[in-house]
């Protein structure tokens, strides 16, 4: 028995109601296994009729009879039932479980200096999950998802984001040992001018707020000239001159000596970032609060 064909395309919901009627024998039956109305259920059937031009049932002394037409549907929308039951039981184990791919964005030197440990320490916890992680200067967004979870300097400033405040990381001037026994120590920022200097080589925004508060910032006065931050890290270690280290990193090193303590001293603030859709995803709301909580260890603030 054929019906007109209809150009509107059947739904999963009028597959699982049809399966419905056929395993409860009746659209007043199937209405309640599915939690729905009579009237519902009938409109479903007939929508599916509609679009697939054909009868799938006819109404008899003892009810609703299937038609061979509907016997024939039958195990493909089985199919379409178990699949979608898998594919909901797999949405709700990677909502609630710890596993999968997590896209963490760090400047270069938290990126290289300090996450790693965390990581290392969540991995270690969480076996199923794999971490991305992308190292740059730039705030990489997460209103486009470049990346899940961001690690910043600055508060974001978009509603959407959560975020949390983890503490303060201080930066001061520092020098190797070997380079000050060979060249003197400054005795003030005038004395700067005699040494050589590590610092940027692009003027950034926060570049022009640090000149405007520590005048002896600038391009030109620098000996060594480069934006990353490792490097210069690796050329202060290496004795090359004077440049601007985090305190916890240098503390690391005992030949590392911290010059002009009272004459420069930086405090950036430090974020964890994350788009707010993701925070009912376990595995998301977990690293947040992993790195959270393993960067105040580092900065030294008791949880």
């Amino acid at each position: 028995m054929t019906k007109k064909i209809t150009n509107n395309p059947a739904n999963w919901d009028h597959y699982r109601a049809a399966l419905a009627v056929l395993e409860e024998g009746s659209l007043s039956a199937a209405a309640r296994a599915l939690g729905m109305t009579q009237p519902t259920i009938g409109r479903q059937i007939e929508a599916l009729e509609q679009s697939l031009g054909v009868t799938l049932f006819v109404r008899s002394q003892h009810g609703l009879s299937a038609t061979e037409s509907a016997l024939a549907l039958r195990p493909f929308a089985q199919n379409l039932k178990d699949t979608t039951a898998a594919l909901e039981r797999a949405i709700a184990a990677e909502a609630h479980e710890v596993r999968g791919t997590v896209r963490i964005t760090a400047s270069d030197v938290i990126g290289i200096e300090v996450l790693p440990a965390i990581l290392a320490e969540l991995k270690q916890a969480h076996p199923d999950l794999r971490i991305e992680l992308v190292l740059s200067n730039k705030s990489q967004d997460l209103l486009s998802r470049d990346a899940d979870i961001a690690v910043r300097m600055v508060a974001p400033k978009q509603d959407v984001l959560l975020s949390k405040r983890v503490g303060d990381i201080s930066l001061g001037l520092y020098a190797h040992r070997s380079y000050l026994e060979k060249y003197g120590t400054p005795k003030d920022t005038d004395d700067l001018t005699s040494h050589s200097l590590i610092g940027f080589d692009t003027m950034l925004p926060y570049m022009r707020v640090l000149q405007e508060k520590f005048p002896f910032i600038q391009r030109e006065k620098f000996s060594l000239r480069v934006d990353n931050n490792i490097a210069q890290l690796a050329a202060i270690r290496a004795g090359f001159g004077i440049g601007i280290c985090q305190d916890l990193l240098a503390k690391r090193n005992p030949d590392l000596l911290h010059i002009l303590p009272s004459a420069f001293r930086i405090n950036f603030p430090t974020w964890i970032v994350m788009h707010e859709d993701l925070k009912q995803n376990q595995r998301y709301r977990t690293t947040f609060d992993f790195l959270g909580e393993g960067l105040r260890r580092y900065i030294g603030i008791d949880q």
